[in-house]
């Protein structure tokens, strides 16, 4: 049984939600998500609520109603709320901007680096070494994070280059004579 698939999730205040076969669409103060329930997993609008539940006993239908659950609070978390993640950048001469609707990082290469900014998505660099990066859609969000981290992942001696804010990095010791 799954714990959290059991969990009905609440209408939050100010949204509209639509359930409409195996498509769930909700619309809120920050824009409108939708997602496409597996078809081992059942989805019933009821009284302000979403209700999820496996169609079999199979272990794939078991699987998919938790993930199904998750997926249908983040739409309901994104519209009304949003997603955050930071990202900070560490090493001498690093730093990043926003320029027009380009993320301009120079990480120690011999050119900076032009990152276009997607639609659904806001960056900001409070200071130059920090970007915070927003949006409703936490997978979108999640995945900006990840491309602009995989131009620079920390490294393990200095543990220079970008990292997400409260990141540990395993440091190694350097070459002793």
């Amino acid at each position: 049984m799954s714990r959290i698939g059991k969990k009905p999730i609440p209408v939050p205040q100010g949204v509209t939600a639509n359930v409409d076969g195996q498509n769930v669409r909700m619309k809120g103060p920050k824009g409108e998500l939708s997602f496409a329930v597996p078809e081992d997993v059942e989805v019933k609008l009821e009284n302000g609520e979403i209700k999820v539940n496996p169609r079999t006993k199979t272990q794939i239908a078991r699987s998919m109603w938790g993930l199904s659950r998750s997926m249908v609070q983040n739409l309901a978390t994104g519209v009304t709320s949003g997603f955050e993640k930071r990202l900070e950048i560490e090493g001498v001469g690093y730093r990043a901007s926003v320029q027009g609707k380009n993320l301009v990082l120079a990480l120690g290469y011999s050119h900076d680096v032009n990152y276009p900014i997607p639609q659904g998505i806001t960056i900001t660099t409070p200071k130059p070494t920090e970007i915070v990066i927003a949006g409703s859609s936490k997978q979108q969000v999640g995945q900006v994070a990840a491309e602009i981290r995989d131009w620079r992942p920390p490294e393990p001696y200095k543990g220079k280059g970008v990292r997400y804010a409260g990141e540990f990095i395993f440091r190694k010791e350097g070459k002793k004579k």
